[in-house]
């Protein structure tokens, strides 16, 4: 049935009389009126202040609160010491005598801008965050099954281990039955022989000693030879004996100590828990960056044999071009799409580079721990850009301002710290936490590896510590990772080249797993890549978000995609 309000042309009806159209508006009661139901309205309950205003300015009119106080009175002052609304008459009496008075309208418009900002977190902030945990736990949830099914599979191949391992063991001890009684057989065989042998011969000595008796010939009687004795001599009685099989009982547990068993699981909360979003700018002012979700399985793109001896880390010029270092004193730039070498640079002392990474101009940089300094090559020229004292050059990145980031070990090895440079100036030093204890481990084989994320941390992989480090901007801690379980080899976390992508992902390289770790800004961990890795060390990333994986044991690059 149709809405008589709201019939014919869907023109709205008037409250009262539910007939003619609506032209007038209460805005006391919120009740829509033609002109001629004005007047009963008004007349309907006089206790209350009607605001009857033309329906095309609904609204613009203030309702005013009601006091609790006096019930017909409407508030329009405010009390701020009393943080309550206020009418005509209660400012009369001495309830609020020498109390602060405002308009409500001001504390409305305060009100508001409240209600905005809170409004305005909930849609930029909070909305999103829940969201960013929503997809995490559906992540996480994805990589439980993965990791599930990969544990039933270690599971169901031990036991197959141990079938063919039984299977053999079997077969081996009924070959060993089978030997036995075959030589046994055989040498009851032989007995069997013999005594039928001398059967024989009985049968034949009582043939003839028949024939002697029946005989008249007196002579072949004395001439008979007796060889009963011979025959009383029984042979020797051969008795085999059995061997026994002594099955060992095994008990449940028992079992269960042999096969191997299963580590508790736990649900239980990550201390860091999580964090909310934050607004901030990107390094590329006025840039948005898409939002890219995690491949269900990464796609190994391609491959690029590099002839290392062993291969360390590398790092993209562009989409097309990769820079590599090895354990040589020559540098290579491949080309991604065909694999072939375009250049190769010889460092200029003659020492292995210790790490390598490209400018936002592209050119190439590189760290000499033994000549104690980093360099830039333009134009197939090598600058000296940094020369130190008392302390070596490790790793190093180039930032989106176009810094330079080293990490720097002292000559005893007993420190470590990442200093900033602005060409050759040296701008800021970390190597504290706030309590004065060094962020970073120190060691003579330490090896570190070191990026700047989008949101402008700054992430240090520190194989010594097994822990990644990231700082903000100002080298202030904000978290340490330290691995995830159950890692796909069930090894310690074994961090190596650190790379960072347009989501503000890390990914680091885990040496030990023969994997490379995905978590968040906040260190949430995401996800694992094991795309059949070996060895992974150095880490970089292209514009597209293709992760470039160098790995040490097989002297190989890897391009995987593992964003949508």
């Amino acid at each position: 049935m149709m809405d008589s309000r709201t019939s014919a042309q869907d023109v709205l009806r008037c409250d009262l009389c539910k007939t003619a159209v609506v032209q007038m508006h209460c805005d006391t009661c919120l009740v829509n009126l033609c002109t001629a139901c004005v007047g009963k309205h008004m007349i309907s309950d006089e206790s209350k202040d009607h605001k009857v205003v033309k329906y095309q300015v609904k609204k613009s009119t203030p309702l005013y609160p009601g006091c609790t106080t006096h019930s017909k009175e409407r508030c329009e002052m405010y009390c701020n010491q009393c943080d309550i609304p206020v009418c005509s008459t209660c400012i009369a009496s001495d309830q609020h005598l020498g109390h602060k008075l405002s308009k409500i309208l001001q504390i409305v418009e305060k009100q508001k801008s409240k209600i905005l900002q809170e409004q305005t977190e909930l849609n930029e902030i909070i909305f999103p965050t829940y969201k960013d945990i929503a997809s995490d736990v559906q992540n996480r949830m994805r990589q439980l099954e993965k990791e599930y099914g990969n544990l039933s599979k270690a599971i169901t191949k031990h036991g197959e281990d141990w079938h063919r391992e039984v299977d053999k063991l079997v077969q081996k001890l009924k070959a060993e039955v089978d030997e036995m009684k075959n030589t046994q057989l055989e040498t009851l065989q032989k007995h069997l022989d013999e005594i039928n042998k001398t059967i024989s011969y009985i049968k034949d000595e009582i043939k003839s000693t028949d024939i002697t008796i029946d005989t008249n010939d007196l002579s072949k009687l004395f001439s008979v030879k007796f060889y009963v004795d011979k025959y009383r001599k029984l042979p020797h009685k051969i008795a085999p004996s059995l061997p026994k099989f002594m099955p060992k009982q095994i008990q449940g547990e028992e079992l269960t100590k042999l096969f191997g068993a299963l580590s508790s699981s736990s649900t239980a909360s990550d201390e860091l828990g999580y964090r909310m979003k934050t607004i901030q700018k990107s390094p590329e002012a006025g840039s948005s960056t898409p939002v890219k979700q995690l491949l269900d399985e990464p796609e190994t793109v391609t491959t690029i044999d590099t002839g290392y001896e062993k291969l360390f880390s590398g790092a993209c010029l562009s989409d097309e071009e990769i820079w590599t270092r090895g354990n040589e004193k020559t540098m290579k730039l491949y080309s991604i799409n065909q694999g072939s070498i375009l250049k190769s640079i010889t460092t200029k002392s003659g020492n292995t580079s210790i790490d390598i990474a490209v400018t936002k101009t592209g050119d190439l940089v590189y760290t000499d721990y033994g000549d104690r300094t980093v360099n830039i090559v333009k134009n197939k020229k090598i600058e000296e850009v940094i020369k130190l004292q008392n302390w070596k050059p490790d790793g190093v990145c180039s930032t989106s301002s176009g810094d330079l980031l080293v990490i720097m070990d002292s000559d005893d090895y007993k420190q470590t710290k990442v200093v900033r440079y602005s060409g050759s100036t040296e701008k800021q030093t970390i190597q504290f936490d706030d309590k004065g204890k060094p962020l970073y481990s120190s060691g003579r084989y330490n090896t570190y590896y070191i990026n700047e994320n989008r949101n402008l941390d700054i992430c240090m992989s520190d194989c010594g510590a097994k822990a990644v480090v990231v700082v903000n901007q100002a080298g202030e801690t904000r978290f340490r990772y330290t691995g995830h379980t159950p890692a796909p080899k069930n090894q310690p976390f074994s961090p190596r080249g650190i790379t960072t992508d347009s989501q503000s992902h890390i990914l680091t390289a885990d040496y030990n797993n023969d994997c490379v770790h995905i978590i968040d800004q906040d260190g949430q961990f995401l996800r694992y890549i094991d795309c059949g890795l070996s060895e992974p060390r150095g880490l970089c990333i292209d514009t597209n978000d293709n992760v470039f994986i160098a790995q040490q044991a097989n002297k190989q690059v890897k391009k995987i995609k593992y964003l949508k």
